[in-house]
Protein backbone atom coordinates (compact mmCIF):
# COMPACT_ATOMS: atom_id res chain seq x y z
CA UNK A 1 0.00 0.00 0.00
CA UNK A 2 1.49 3.63 -0.87
CA UNK A 3 1.72 5.76 1.56
CA UNK A 4 -0.98 8.59 0.22
CA UNK A 5 -3.52 5.27 0.52
CA UNK A 6 -2.30 4.79 4.62
CA UNK A 7 -2.47 7.94 5.01
CA UNK A 8 -6.24 7.86 3.91
CA UNK A 9 -6.97 4.88 5.89
CA UNK A 10 -5.63 7.01 9.07
CA UNK A 11 -7.79 9.79 8.47
CA UNK A 12 -10.80 7.69 8.15
CA UNK A 13 -10.03 5.66 11.04
CA UNK A 14 -9.34 8.80 13.26
CA UNK A 15 -12.35 10.67 11.85
CA UNK A 16 -14.51 7.46 13.07
CA UNK A 17 -12.55 7.49 15.73
CA UNK A 18 -13.34 10.74 17.10
CA UNK A 19 -16.71 10.68 16.47
CA UNK A 20 -17.34 7.59 18.52
CA UNK A 21 -15.58 9.16 21.64
CA UNK A 22 -17.46 12.55 21.55
CA UNK A 23 -20.58 10.22 21.12
CA UNK A 24 -19.17 8.22 24.13
CA UNK A 25 -18.87 11.24 26.19
CA UNK A 26 -22.17 12.70 25.55
CA UNK A 27 -23.54 9.28 25.81
CA UNK A 28 -22.28 9.06 29.48
CA UNK A 29 -23.62 12.46 30.00
CA UNK A 30 -26.82 11.92 28.97
CA UNK A 31 -27.12 8.17 31.50
CA UNK A 32 -25.90 10.16 34.74
CA UNK A 33 -27.79 13.37 33.72
CA UNK A 34 -31.36 11.68 33.34
CA UNK A 35 -34.16 13.52 35.40
CA UNK A 36 -34.90 10.47 38.06
CA UNK A 37 -38.53 12.37 38.41
CA UNK A 38 -38.95 12.04 35.16
CA UNK A 39 -38.46 8.35 34.94
CA UNK A 40 -41.00 8.22 38.17
CA UNK A 41 -43.93 9.45 35.79
CA UNK A 42 -42.98 6.95 32.47
CA UNK A 43 -43.26 3.24 32.35
CA UNK A 44 -40.37 2.15 34.25
CA UNK A 45 -39.88 -1.14 31.88
CA UNK A 46 -39.51 1.16 29.23
CA UNK A 47 -37.39 3.22 30.32
CA UNK A 48 -35.08 -0.13 31.27
CA UNK A 49 -35.78 -1.45 28.16
CA UNK A 50 -34.32 1.84 26.66
CA UNK A 51 -31.33 2.01 29.04
CA UNK A 52 -30.09 -1.75 28.22
CA UNK A 53 -30.65 -0.79 24.49
CA UNK A 54 -28.29 2.12 24.88
CA UNK A 55 -25.72 0.54 27.58
CA UNK A 56 -25.46 -2.37 24.24
CA UNK A 57 -24.82 0.26 21.68
CA UNK A 58 -22.66 1.62 24.19
CA UNK A 59 -20.85 -1.62 24.40
CA UNK A 60 -20.69 -1.84 20.35
CA UNK A 61 -18.87 1.36 20.87
CA UNK A 62 -16.53 0.66 22.32
CA UNK A 63 -15.40 -2.71 20.82
CA UNK A 64 -15.23 -0.31 17.77
CA UNK A 65 -12.98 2.02 19.13
CA UNK A 66 -10.61 -0.48 20.25
CA UNK A 67 -10.77 -1.49 17.33
CA UNK A 68 -10.07 1.52 15.57
CA UNK A 69 -6.79 2.45 17.99
CA UNK A 70 -5.63 -1.36 17.16
CA UNK A 71 -5.59 -0.14 13.37
CA UNK A 72 -3.88 3.03 14.12
CA UNK A 73 -1.40 1.05 16.08
CA UNK A 74 -1.06 -1.25 12.93
CA UNK A 75 -0.70 1.80 10.88
CA UNK A 76 2.29 3.15 13.02
CA UNK A 77 3.91 -0.44 12.60
CA UNK A 78 3.73 -0.85 9.24
CA UNK A 79 1.44 -3.33 9.47
CA UNK A 80 -1.61 -1.64 8.09
CA UNK A 81 -3.34 -4.19 5.49
CA UNK A 82 -1.40 -7.17 6.30
CA UNK A 83 -3.73 -10.62 7.14
CA UNK A 84 -2.86 -11.48 10.55
CA UNK A 85 -2.96 -15.26 9.65
CA UNK A 86 -1.87 -15.37 6.25
CA UNK A 87 0.32 -12.11 5.97
CA UNK A 88 -0.83 -11.63 2.55
CA UNK A 89 -2.06 -7.83 1.35
CA UNK A 90 -5.71 -7.38 2.37
CA UNK A 91 -7.42 -5.43 -0.41
CA UNK A 92 -8.47 -2.48 -0.63
CA UNK A 93 -11.89 -2.34 -1.26
CA UNK A 94 -11.92 -4.91 1.76
CA UNK A 95 -10.49 -2.11 4.08
CA UNK A 96 -12.45 0.50 2.24
CA UNK A 97 -15.67 -1.25 3.69
CA UNK A 98 -14.05 -2.22 7.08
CA UNK A 99 -10.85 -0.33 7.37
CA UNK A 100 -10.04 -2.47 10.97
CA UNK A 101 -10.07 -5.69 9.72
CA UNK A 102 -7.22 -7.82 10.36
CA UNK A 103 -7.88 -10.43 8.07
CA UNK A 104 -8.23 -11.06 4.24
CA UNK A 105 -11.70 -12.02 3.01
CA UNK A 106 -10.08 -15.82 1.95
CA UNK A 107 -8.85 -16.28 5.73
CA UNK A 108 -11.79 -14.73 7.11
CA UNK A 109 -14.44 -16.90 4.97
CA UNK A 110 -12.23 -19.68 5.86
CA UNK A 111 -12.67 -19.00 9.83
CA UNK A 112 -16.42 -18.24 9.03
CA UNK A 113 -16.60 -21.82 7.52
CA UNK A 114 -14.99 -22.96 10.73
CA UNK A 115 -17.16 -21.51 13.33
CA UNK A 116 -20.71 -22.68 11.55
CA UNK A 117 -18.89 -25.92 11.41
CA UNK A 118 -18.09 -25.91 15.13
CA UNK A 119 -21.63 -24.76 16.43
Amino acid sequence: MDPLQVEKFRTILMEELDRLLAQASISRYELASEDHQAIEYLDKATVQADRAMRLRIRTRESRLIKKLRLALDRIETGTYGECDLCGEDISLKRLEARPVTTKCIDCKEQEERQEALSH
